[in-house]
């Protein structure tokens, strides 16, 4: 019996659906998720989802499931889909590489297996384009990338492990944005994750994002490595969000038998704060080259902007005005432990610190 499984990388935005205009910002990967289309054998026992966030544009994905094969052994053709980058100037690529996607690798049983790429119609993984490339229409997901390969499914329990970057969408008040499919796990065997575990980590970095609530039932992130902050917010149109603020950090969901009912995507904190004239100047601040910084251009002094980049890394401040100032911002985080030092300052950071903006 042959079994075709799909690793769907597609847009769900939670609760933010009406920011999502066309033009209005650059959309490359939008999600993953092992979905098997036609599976009634193999549930998925437990994963490991870790989204790792960085200051060069990119988010690292690794994901490490323990697959329990209910029936006789098998080979599985398994793909990863990656629709095409939307509002980028990208011609297709008729290798079938996605342009955007860095890196992808994958391991069953501690083997690393032969991947190949090709260009399909999504959702259709089985049917490759059949037209010229050059002919395929500049439409969003009028096509898909895909990375196919094979697996031995043993019975019983089977692990799968892949890793790859993927540059993050960024546009018009949002510095990042990662989007990540959940409900499509509900189609296998079970429709259930036995043992979930989510992990986002902002690695050597200072990371200020919101999920929405609603995907994780209002149940309790905790933060488990480094320094970090949660706490629940509204937004926009009145969405409830979990706010997190993590420096060099990790923070972590976990739930059994987990049936996601929606799907997640993880925001940067500035999302909203252009339809909110209320957010105070230095609500948010982010280290990357992406941010505009265009909240600090109104009303700020080059003092003040100039000691943003010391305050993300929690840096101690003894004169009371700044003091007072950086205590008032929810993702400021004092370390006295942290030694001052420029060594990791970003190119952005040197701009702001030099012209103070």
């Amino acid at each position: 019996m042959r079994n075709i499984l799909l690793l769907l990388f597609s847009a769900m935005l939670s609760c933010i659906g009406s920011t999502m205009h066309a033009n209005d910002g650059v959309y490359y990967a939008k999600g993953n998720q092992l979905v098997p289309i036609r599976e009634t054998d193999i549930s998925v026992a437990k994963e490991v989802l870790t989204i790792s966030l960085g200051d060069d544009g990119f988010a690292r994905v690794d994901v490490a499931y323990e697959f329990m094969n209910h029936g006789a052994s098998k080979v599985v053709d398994m793909g990863f889909e990656a629709t095409n980058p939307y509002n980028t100037g990208d011609s297709i690529n008729p290798k079938g590489v996605h342009p955007y996607i860095e890196d992808f690798t994958v391991e069953m049983n501690g083997e690393k297996l032969f991947v190949k790429n090709s260009l399909v119609e999504p959702g259709l993984l089985d049917t490759p384009y059949k037209g010229r490339p050059q002919d395929v229409p500049e439409e969003f997901e009028r096509y898909s990338y895909a990375y196919i390969f094979k697996a031995q499914f043993h019975e019983g329990l089977n692990r799968v492990h892949h890793t790859y970057r993927y540059r993050m969408s960024f546009g018009v008040g949002r510095t990042f944005e990662v989007p990540y499919w959940l409900t499509p796990a509900t189609r296998w065997k079970g429709g259930n994750i036995g043992d979930f575990t989510l992990r986002i980590r902002a690695d050597h970095t200072a990371k200020h994002f919101l999920l929405p609530d609603s995907v994780f039932s209002f149940t309790n992130f905790r933060v488990t490595e480094g320094k970090g902050k949660i706490r629940r917010s509204k937004f926009g149109w009145s969405c409830d969000m979990i706010e997190i603020a993590l420096r060099n950090g990790t923070v972590e969901w976990h739930a059994t038998n987990f049936i996601p009912q929606t799907d997640m995507c993880i925001q940067s904190a500035d999302t909203y704060i252009s339809f909110d004239t209320n957010y105070p100047v230095g609500t948010f601040y982010d280290r990357s080259d992406h941010y505009a910084i265009w909240p600090l251009e109104r009303n700020v002094s080059k003092q003040v902007a100039r000691n943003l980049p010391y305050a993300n890394r929690g840096y101690v401040f003894k004169k009371k005005s700044l003091k007072r100032l950086f205590d008032s911002f929810w993702w400021y985080m004092p370390d006295p432990k942290w030694q001052p030092s420029t060594d990791d300052f970003t190119p952005r950071e040197w701009r702001l610190i030099k012209e103070g903006r």
